[in-house]
């Protein structure tokens, strides 16, 4: 028998989550947050309601509200220092929607690989496999980000990419103020545009697809990151890759290193200000796997939805051929909804590395 592991990430600050798409609830566990920080539930709340389903018609009609229940860790709207228990239940779930896939799997989703690997799943929306479940980052990567606004650490994430739209500007020159006016969270507002035309155009279609979501963080200290194996833009990575959909990640240059040559790569240092920093930041702000304090930014590449408004053959658990009917409540496109994910994961990487690099200065 098999048992499901890996449902905690971080080292200090650690986050637990449990739960499945259609059951009661879904939920989690912070370990490690300090005593004292002043918990702003406003900020959490509206966090989890930049994740949230049925946000426009451009995402999935299901309906939650998404809201956030503290169990412990939290007294007189501050942190006690003990474990941060946390509850969103369930309401609008329909696990009637998915009686047809009780034994037929779905096409590059996790229905064989749990079956197989476990002997039982949920085949409920996907049960733990669900995307649902990162609701419950979204909670804890919040408390991340108050922790990190203490030492003037910001974190935002953005669409660069809807398919063949692109976003081509440099993030330097967007207002990330227009992040959030946009119903693809696309801060321009001409590729905005673009980005829901196509959109609709792939929904109308009974189709799905895939985007970029570019995610930038400024005001990082000098010193977060644990080589060897610990490396900052590792654990970034490895954040990024837990989340559903994800097929790639890059940072500073990525792939465009491979194009250019060593002078051309090199970011020159300078003293500016009493302050040693570089000209260029090609490293995408991480030297070495440590920090450098420099703007970190990164890239997180996710493919289309999986299940489809169109009939799909597919085989089912006694490996006979069987037809998926394209129905149910989903997403055309998930990198809207997965900015605020991808900030999450972002908040809890450096809140656990803030926390390593205090505890390891004597």
């Amino acid at each position: 028998m098999s048992t499901m592991s890996g449902n905690t990430f971080g080292t200090i600050f650690r986050l637990t989550t449990f739960g499945e798409s259609h059951g009661k609830a879904i939920g989690g566990i912070i370990d490690g947050c300090p005593a004292g920080l002043e918990i702003d539930f406003d900020f959490v709340q509206k966090e989890l309601n930049r994740r949230k389903p049925g946000q426009s018609v451009l995402t999935t009609s299901r309906t939650e509200d998404d809201k956030v229940e503290f169990l412990s860790g939290i007294f007189e709207e501050k942190t006690t220092g003990t474990p941060i228990a946390f509850i969103i239940r369930n309401k609008d779930h329909k696990p009637e929607d998915y009686d047809q896939l009780k034994d037929a799997f779905r096409l590059s989703h996790a229905d064989f690989t749990y079956q197989e690997k476990y002997g039982i799943r949920d085949y409920r929306g996907g049960g733990r496999a669900s995307a649902r479940e990162t609701a419950a980052r979204v909670v804890a990567g919040a408390i991340a980000k108050l922790l990190l606004k203490k030492i003037g650490v910001s974190i935002t994430g953005y669409v660069s990419q809807i398919g063949s739209v692109k976003l081509e500007k440099d993030y330097q020159s967007l207002d990330f103020q227009q992040v959030e006016k946009s119903q693809v969270r696309c801060p321009d507002e001409n590729v905005s545009a673009k980005m829901i035309k196509l959109v609709e155009k792939v929904k109308a279609e009974g189709d799905t697809v895939g985007g970029i979501v570019k995610c930038v963080i400024f005001g990082v200290p000098v010193g977060l990151g644990e080589p060897v194996f610990d490396k900052l833009h590792a654990d970034l990575a490895k954040a990024m890759l837990s989340i559903n959909a994800v097929k790639g990640f890059d940072y500073g240059s990525g792939f465009k290193a491979a194009e250019m040559k060593g002078s051309e790569h090199n970011d020159v240092f300078e003293k500016r200000e009493g302050k040693i920093i570089t000209k260029t930041n090609w490293s995408g702000g991480i030297q070495g796997g440590i920090s450098n304090g420099q703007d970190i930014y990164f890239r997180v590449a996710f493919k289309p939805v999986a299940t489809l408004m169109k009939d799909q053959e597919t085989v089912n658990s006694a490996r006979e051929k069987v037809i998926l009917k394209g129905k149910g409540r989903h997403d055309v496109c998930v990198v809207p909804r997965a900015v605020p994910i991808v900030e999450a994961m972002a908040a809890i990487v450096l809140a656990d590395h803030l926390l390593r690099l205090r505890a390891a200065r004597v």
